[in-house]
């Protein structure tokens, strides 16, 4: 599919400019009109995390004239495995200050321009705004339907990406976009392929289920390579199609994604004609693990004095870690059992459990743990509940001797 250049190119490149981007500028299909289209854009990345690291400085170091970022967290030893882009003197730094400092290292030309408000309703198209292109790095689905729904009212361009593990997908939404004949390419949006979310507490976050650290380069690099493609109107760009990358068997596929005409946003007869609630709409967790939770929900200070009072012999509990096992050998609540989340959804935990104990369980940060509860409830055991914040909350809280993750 040929797509018109999305930038127009910028008046003239300096001598400096030339020299630095001579790489660029020898290769026939980007030449001098492509290097000023790259100085001429203007470029929003939504995260400076795992895929915004290597997107960030992929795009700076290709010249991109004016690089926003849009991220509100700070810099943590965790994020160093694989958030390239900052480094052990900016732990609890800025993430954005900290990227922004990577940038001026890198190229000295780019203009970087700081969003460090949490992206919602209320500030999304105000951000967006005066940008050419989306590139997302976020890791949750309440924001990607956000800026996929923002990127499609304001008619911009969304580079996405996506990662778990040693997986990773990429593509291009743009149900706007236009052949070099001025007509509709009948491009899918993120809806198309997506059109709900997965039912909460199913697609475990990175945080929880781990990423390789490589593969945040991989499909950022796929990001970046996409977003010059458009700018400078060059190549096939992934309008209309999905890249699956497995870094396990080193293999790439790409699949035909189609507009749907039944689509709640770009389709013929769309119903979300405006932002909607995007966290009721994805729901950290289900209506019954919400409901489960109600008033079954201790803190972590509430279940270290409950500890105290079993050592004591006043009380007896059954404490269960809902984790997965390499989970388990990272951290743990002292006293605590590992039966993990799996063995409840398949019915095997129920037959483990004491039927004269209370049950308490517990998980990283208490929403795997709000669904097992809910399932232990409807077996029967009525005073069952669960620790918010989790072993989180427990390492900050009670026991910071023992790492997070």
């Amino acid at each position: 599919m040929s797509l018109p250049a999305l930038v127009e190119p910028a008046a003239e490149l300096s001598i400096d400019e030339v020299r630095r981007y001579s790489r660029h500028l020898i290769i026939p299909d980007v030449g001098m009109t492509g290097q000023k289209r790259l100085k001429n854009a203007k470029v929003l990345v939504i995260g400076a995390g795992g895929l915004g690291s290597p997107a960030l400085l992929y795009l700076a170091a290709a010249g991109v004239g004016t690089l926003g970022i849009a991220e509100f967290d700070t810099v943590d030893e965790s994020n160093l495995q694989r958030q390239v882009i900052h480094g052990v003197s900016d732990i609890d730094k800025p993430k954005g200050l900290s990227a922004k400092e990577s940038i001026a290292e890198i190229n000295p030309y780019v203009t970087v321009n700081l969003h460090t408000e949490r992206l919602d309703n209320d500030n999304v198209f105000d951000v967006f705004r005066g940008y050419d292109l989306i590139v997302d790095g976020t890791d949750n689905f309440a924001t990607r339907y956000m800026v996929n729904d923002a990127a499609y009212f304001l008619k911009i361009p969304y580079v996405w990406g996506s990662i778990y593990r040693f997986d990773g997908q990429a593509s291009v939404f743009w149900p706007h976009a236009e052949l070099e004949d001025g007509t509709s390419a009948e491009a899918p949006c993120y809806r198309c392929l997506y059109p709900e979310p997965p039912p909460p507490g199913m697609v475990p976050s990175c945080a929880e289920g781990g990423v390789l650290g490589v593969l945040c380069a991989s499909i950022g690099s796929i990001q970046v390579n996409e977003a010059i493609k458009l700018l400078t109107g060059i190549g096939d760009p992934l309008v209309g199609k999905l890249m699956i990358y497995d870094a396990l068997e080193m293999e790439y596929r790409k699949l035909r994604v189609r507009k749907d005409p039944n689509c709640a946003l770009c389709g013929d007869n769309p119903t979300v004609t405006g932002l909607i609630d995007y966290d009721a709409f994805c729901g950290a967790i289900s209506d019954e693990a919400a409901d489960a939770a109600v008033g079954s929900t201790i803190s972590v200070v509430q279940l270290e004095h409950m500890l105290k009072e079993r050592s004591e012999g006043a009380r007896d509990f059954v404490l269960v870690d809902v984790r997965e096992p390499n989970e388990y050998e990272i951290n743990k609540i002292p006293g605590s059992v590992l039966i993990p989340k799996g063995d409840f959804l398949n019915g095997s935990a129920l037959e483990q459990l004491p039927a004269d104990k209370q049950i308490v369980m517990h998980c990283k940060t208490g929403v795997r743990s709000a669904e097992t509860l809910a399932i232990v409830k409807g077996a029967g055991y009525a005073d069952a509940v669960h620790v918010g914040g989790g072993v989180v909350a427990w390492v900050n809280q009670i026991d910071p001797s023992q790492p997070s993750y």
